[in-house]
């Protein structure tokens, strides 16, 4: 049975297995190392980190036993990104796919889906993008101009999609495309699962300003989804989109993010800013960013609506982070400069991506402080 609140003590008990577990996994290099680790030592450490909760136990804590997880509930999950946090572990890899799409295959997808993907999900040896934002369809995501054409077996699909992260290095995407020209907005949508190495698929990395290249724009010339790989009902992929939506903005989301931000915060605190108030400030910010997860998960785990309290967690901790990076900049500090320049700019999207804040506070203003325009 799963654990309902964070104060029983069957919570304590699970905190201290997954401390010394984390403490014992992390891979030597990021313990010693990783503030200066380059890009490709911290993608390695990264798949390390894969394979350590995969083989530990700890990479799919709420997935149902059925399907590989442990079938534990959202209160064991945030548990263990808590004690992640603590010891500055790193983030998979593959955390699109654990994150966003094994959780849609278990809510909507079929028992064949399920099957196929999950596993290779778990493992990480699969890693997977999301394939929902183009040129002219960003936070008016159901604007989409991908087109999948019904043919004979399945779809050929057409277009573009762009800003999708570790496009280069997937495996499969989560696809929202545009399946009637004739239907209703919201209702001409379609949810497909595709195969990225396959012919017509076009993946052109884009260079970020920090150097990297963690985004794509992707081209899709007459590529060829299955009728298999349909997730939910033809045009009815809206849906399907939310449930996605739900978790890239959700308390999971969350937590992996107050993993990055504990460990930059910590990192000034010790080190670049110590002793300074403006680091105090910050780490006000991460503990309440912390209380609302803690506040949302344990609505959700209740089978509450935590919907109220978990609509301010991503403008929160893109923020968090942003300001906090910015700190390490203007701290300079010579020993992290590097490190401080790389997260500053490439915190630069974050109150950008999974729905830009502006849109997110419009969501706050009208379905839950319920303002009257």
């Amino acid at each position: 049975m799963s654990i309902t609140r964070f104060d029983e003590p069957a919570a304590a008990e699970f905190r201290e297995d997954v401390s010394a577990w984390v403490r014992d996994a992390l891979p030597d290099m990021w313990r010693t190392s990783r503030a200066v680790m380059t890009p490709e030592e911290v993608q390695s450490a990264q798949r390390e980190w894969d394979t350590a909760l995969y083989e530990g136990g700890y990479a799919g804590l709420a997935w149902p036993a059925e399907y590989g997880g442990r079938g534990f509930g959202p209160i064991e999950e945030l548990i263990y990104y808590e004690e992640s946090s603590r010891a500055n572990a790193p983030d998979g890899f593959g955390r699109i796919g654990r994150v966003l799409a094994g959780p849609t295959i278990i809510a909507a997808g079929t028992d064949a889906q399920k099957a196929k993907y999950l596993p290779r999900i778990l493992d990480g040896s699969e890693i997977w993008c999301q394939g929902f934002s183009e040129p002219g369809a960003g936070s008016d995501l159901a604007s989409v101009s991908t087109t999948a054409k019904k043919v004979d077996g399945g779809y050929l699909v057409n277009g573009q999609k762009i800003w999708t992260s570790f496009a280069q290095y997937s495996k499969r995407c989560l696809m929202l495309v545009k399946s009637s020209s004739e239907l209703p907005r919201h209702h001409n949508l379609s949810f497909l699962l595709l195969d990225m190495e396959q012919d017509g698929v076009d993946v052109r990395p884009i260079r970020q300003i920090n150097g990297e290249e963690e985004f794509s724009e992707v081209f899709f010339t007459d590529v060829f989804v299955a009728d298999d790989d349909l997730v939910g009902e033809e045009h009815e992929g809206w849906r399907v989109a939310m449930t996605v939506l739900s978790n890239e903005r959700g308390t999971t989301e969350a937590a992996t993010r107050l993993v990055e931000a504990t460990a930059q915060i910590d990192l000034l605190g010790r080190c670049c800013a110590a002793g300074s108030d403006d680091a105090a400030r910050l780490d006000d910010r991460r503990e309440l960013l912390r209380w609302h997860i803690l506040r949302s998960t344990e609505e959700k785990a209740a089978e509450l609506d935590w919907f109220v309290a978990g609509s301010i967690l991503k403008v929160q901790w893109s923020e968090l982070i942003q300001d906090a990076t910015r700190l390490g900049l203007d701290s300079g500090c010579a020993e992290h400069r590097g490190y401080w320049r790389h997260h500053y700019l490439a915190s630069k999207a974050m109150s950008i991506y999974s729905g830009t804040n502006e849109i997110q506070r419009n969501i706050i203003t009208d379905r839950v402080l319920r303002v009257a325009r």
